[in-house]
């Protein structure tokens, strides 16, 4: 099946009087936390406010989700939408499932991540409460069994909260738990930039969105939980992911992101030894601010030790 088809689950039957929502998912060569996603979006409770479809942009050019999809379409009520990427590309992915979604808002949850049961309700209700573009909610770690103590102690994992109602800055927003209205995604044609396909477009988008006006707030009682398994509790992920995300911020910080690679990085050169003295998450904390800087400057070079996303 080619990238322009979509493989649409038939029947479906929805209110025309209800708001609806298009609950997006990019996917890559994760058939087991898909099928684990879809089934969390089964439980979602909407209270009659709005409906709620999904669609899933596979960007795995052998069609991994795809036998996901059928099954759960053949068994479900919800309403769901197969379509291809087969560049490998999240910006593409994203903007494939853009082309497929509908109604008011879209809804984007990653593969990896499962909702709490009033995840869109909760979402829904603060867009209509502070009228806005869009609303973004907390994305919280959970282990299926203990992580190492360094990864906990160095709060790898964990990412920043804010007070609901919080106006969000661009370079703290993301699309991993977000509401965005769809008449804003389609305004400009693809909303998500193919030179970002390591990571970063969703940066991007909120760059130039926040740019020309538009406003984004925080909601931290729209809660999802996002899987870390073992793989990601090494410190190679850790370092290439660093790496992968200095890439990505030259193109969104410029050259005064890139003076400050220059100077921190001899400087981190010569701290980090002495930083495993307190500890191995410090080591790991500036040893990751090391990468993350070497990864700017390595990409205005033009070098790309990262070819892929990590895992």
């Amino acid at each position: 099946m080619g990238a322009e088809r979509a493989l649409r689950m038939e029947p479906w039957v929805v209110s025309l009087s209800a708001m609806h929502i298009s609950v997006c998912i990019c996917t890559y060569r994760r058939p087991e936390l898909l099928r684990a996603l879809l089934e969390a979006l089964e439980h979602q409770a909407t209270g009659d406010a709005f409906t709620f479809s999904v669609v899933v942009s596979d960007n795995d050019l052998a069609l991994s989700g795809r036998s996901v999809v059928e099954a759960f379409a053949a068994r479900s009520p919800i309403h769901i939408v197969y379509c291809t990427e087969p560049r490998r590309n999240i910006a593409l992915a994203r903007n494939r499932a853009v082309e497929h979604a509908w109604g008011k808002f879209v809804a984007w949850i990653d593969d990896d991540e499962f909702p709490a049961p009033d995840w869109l309700r909760i979402l829904v209700a603060a867009a209509e409460r502070y009228d806005v573009a869009g609303v973004l909610g907390p994305v919280r770690p959970h282990f299926d069994e203990p992580p190492p103590r360094w990864l906990v102690d160095g709060r790898f994992c964990e990412r920043a909260e804010y007070p609901t109602g919080t106006l969000m800055h661009w370079s703290r927003s993301f699309a991993g738990n977000s509401l965005l209205r769809l008449d804003l995604l389609r305004q400009h044609g693809s909303p998500f930039c193919a030179e970002f396909g390591l990571g970063g477009e969703d940066v991007d988008f909120f760059r130039r969105m926040t740019s020309q006006g538009h406003g984004f707030v925080w909601c931290n009682e729209a809660v999802v939980h996002e899987l870390v398994p073992p793989s990601r509790w090494t410190r190679s992920y850790r370092l290439k992911r660093a790496m992968m995300l200095g890439r990505s911020s030259l193109k969104l910080g410029g050259g005064l992101a890139l003076v400050k690679s220059f100077l921190a990085v001899p400087v981190y050169l010569l701290v980090l030894p002495v930083t495993i003295v307190f500890g191995q998450h410090v080591f790991m904390k500036y040893g990751m601010k090391l990468s993350g800087h070497l990864g700017r400057l390595l990409a205005w070079c033009g070098l790309n030790p990262i070819k892929e996303r990590p895992g």
